[in-house]
């Protein structure tokens, strides 16, 4: 059985390769996960995760590590949640973005502060999916050996071509593995998003595996290597001073670190930098699991369009003639004439935040990064 104590959920980001359905205010972890077999959001389905992977201790916690922007859409997604598995559950809203590795170092500071001792921690994403979740139980109780004895655990994805949007694991030395157990290596090295050329390289090579952002180390361990690779980052956070009662507030049973002193002045004197980058590539003793789960990262339009027509889950109102091998996700009517091979996405902003549209041609959404760029070089933000 998995024995870890906390679970850290990251569950900020600005979504913004599934605009305008995602957006800095709502982003793509509160959408509903494209699949008949799930209830709920990318986000609840992260929450399940966790509570399946501390069940066995009664005082084990759920980190939540999100935006102040996300509070309600938390508060809303965990309602339908025990009052007892709420009570597992604590929300620390941040001051602002700053990548993964302030938003985990804050995390692994509250976890020494309330429970003054060694605990076995895991990091989930919030957005992916992540199926079956017995198989998930049996690699995390893998990584969970390897963060007892001090190593940092990372979880590779096969990969299944030459993405170029996500990162890399170098996997090295075969350290243990079995019919019944997943293989783990040692970590050679991490590789950022390669271009085209170097990930068709990287699949040739077969030893690199897609890194899923996922992690499972020792928190005192981890502290140590926050401190040794990243003395700059911590420093802010070490002069935080432990929360007391007044510091919390509940929403509809939610516990919420609302106001912790001096956290937004730790937050601002940190650089923006990911967990990857501060601590991992710095790691000598890292581990890769080879995950035997199933992994979704459901990076764009096209991923997610497909999704959403193989279950048959689309609601939009549409009218159309003359067109075909068209897909839309809007909150109000369209009608298609004369078109096809089109992704249409519409948020009317009757539900708040402005009003927006993307037309796309499928097979073309991988540019939406250059679609967010030149909102941002018209100072539009507030569109994300």
């Amino acid at each position: 059985m998995t024995m870890f104590n906390d679970c850290i959920i990251i569950a900020g980001g600005s979504g913004t390769r599934l605009w305008p359905a995602s957006s800095s205010r709502s982003p793509k972890q509160f959408l509903p996960i494209p699949s008949p077999d799930a209830e709920g959001s990318f986000f609840n389905a992260a929450i399940e995760r966790a509570l399946a992977l501390i069940s066995h201790d009664k005082h084990g916690r759920i980190i939540i590590i999100a935006g102040r922007f996300h509070v309600t859409q938390i508060v809303k997604a965990c309602d339908k949640y025990s009052a007892a598995e709420k009570e597992r559950m604590v929300l620390i809203p941040e001051p602002e973005a700053k990548n993964t590795a302030p938003a985990i170092a804050c995390a692994l500071h509250y976890i020494d502060w309330m429970s003054g001792m060694e605990r076995k921690v895991i990091v989930l994403t919030s957005d992916h999916i992540i199926s079956p979740l017995d198989r998930f139980i049996i690699d995390t109780t893998a990584a969970e050996a390897f963060a007892q004895a001090d190593k940092l655990t990372i979880f590779g994805i096969k990969p299944r071509g030459p993405e170029t949007g996500y990162g890399y694991i170098e996997a090295g030395q075969l350290i243990s593995g079995s019919a019944e157990q997943p293989n783990a290596y040692k970590v050679t090295s991490f590789r950022e998003k390669p271009d085209r050329q170097k990930a068709e390289a990287f699949i040739q090579a077969g030893n690199f595996y897609w890194n899923s952002g996922m992690f499972a180390f020792s928190s005192k361990f981890m502290l140590k290597e926050f401190r040794r690779n990243a003395p700059e980052l911590m420093l802010p956070f070490d002069k935080l001073r432990a929360p007391d009662e007044r510091s919390f507030r509940k929403e509809k049973g939610l516990r919420i670190l609302w106001e912790w002193l001096d956290l937004k002045k730790a937050y601002n004197e940190v650089e923006p930098i990911s967990f990857d980058y501060a601590i991992a590539e710095k790691c000598s003793a890292a581990v890769m699991i080879e995950a035997g789960f199933d992994w979704l990262d459901v990076g764009g339009w096209d991923e997610y369009a497909a999704l959403i027509d193989k279950n048959k889950l689309n609601k939009s109102e549409v009218y159309q003639t003359g067109s075909k091998d068209c897909f839309v996700d809007s909150d109000i009517p369209v009608a298609l004439i004369g078109v096809e091979d089109l992704i249409i996405a519409v948020r009317s902003g009757k539900n708040g935040g402005p009003g927006s549209v993307l037309v796309a041609r499928k097979g073309e959404t991988q540019h939406m990064r250059e679609i967010v760029d030149q909102i941002k070089e018209k100072d539009r933000n507030e569109l994300l």
